[in-house]
């Protein structure tokens, strides 16, 4: 497995990366109670700018050795990531690495949600290092361009659902003592609540898409669109949950840590839902049909 030592220098780069960005959040509130911000504000900016560039670089490291892991079993085995869960957990912790870290590098903001974001990454990095790292046998009706467009829009929609989760994990930890003091920097619950709902409209537009793409899809290589199997069920039920979510906080003015717990509902159901179910079920995406 000559792919293995990629994944763990990986795996060791975003974990470092987690502990960067704890020790970075805990210093900065530290920094924040013991002096006054008109006072201190410089220095703390320049000390924060520094560990926030550590953790951009570990993230990077991360991702571009996910990237080389993905080629070199790529090249041995014969195809992509697609089949087994070991090569599925791979993959995923690349996508959601990759578009975490632009959405990092890119929106300052969401850069305190690393401290939420990469312990719920490490799930897929512990469960993968569990796994026994078996080689996959590509099925035929895996040779479809309309795979990769269903499999990229979901790897969008649980990306985005993500960062809308690290968001409401920050409001929803700020409600505790110890946690408001560590987010005190952060805007108001107001601005978090509504960029973390922009994100879950995002990761509502690729859900659909993946669905649409899933359709096609399974019409190419099964003779049908929809079969009600238990993960095309579930993942029209997290479609529904998400649409019902998105209309609640919309139409209703639902609480903000109510919608916080709507979106974390909506990452739990999807992460259950797509490395879960179709390792239970007879569903064809095992690749048995």
């Amino acid at each position: 497995m000559t792919e293995l030592p990629w994944l763990y220098a990986g795996l060791l780069a975003y974990a470092l990366a987690t502990v960067v960005a704890m020790v970075g959040i805990g210093r900065l509130s530290s920094a924040v109670a013991a002096t006054a911000p008109s006072l201190a504000a410089a220095g703390i900016s320049e000390s924060q700018r520094n560990n926030e560039r550590l953790v951009l670089a570990l993230m990077t490291a991360g991702v571009v050795l996910l990237v080389v892991t993905l080629a070199d079993r790529w090249v041995r085995i014969g195809h992509g990531p697609f089949v087994n869960l070991f090569e599925l957990l791979i993959s995923q912790l690349f996508s959601l690495g990759l578009v975490y870290t632009i959405a990092y590098w890119r929106i300052p903001v969401l850069r305190t949600t690393a401290v939420v974001v990469l312990p719920l990454m490490w799930v897929l990095g512990v469960w993968v290092l569990a796994l026994e790292p078996s080689d996959s046998v590509f099925p035929p009706t895996y040779h479809n361009p309309w795979l990769w467009a269903h499999v990229g829009f979901g790897k969008f929609f649980l990306a985005f659902s993500l960062i809308g989760t690290g968001l409401a994990g920050v409001i929803l930890l700020r409600g505790r003592p110890f946690f408001r003091r560590l987010f005190s920097h952060l805007p108001n619950d107001v601005i978090l609540d509504k960029l973390a709902w922009r994100f879950m409209l995002l990761a509502l537009v690729f859900d659909s898409l993946m669905l649409i793409a899933g359709a096609v899809w399974a019409q190419d290589a099964w003779g049908r669109y929809w079969a009600w199997d238990a993960l095309e069920t579930s993942s029209f039920l997290n479609w529904l949950l998400l649409g019902a979510a998105i209309h609640a906080r919309t139409t209703y003015k639902v609480p903000i840590r109510l919608g916080a717990i709507l979106i974390i509902s909506v990452f739990v159901f999807a992460f259950v839902t797509y490395f879960g179910t179709p390792f239970y079920s007879e569903a064809a995406h095992k690749g048995v049909i």
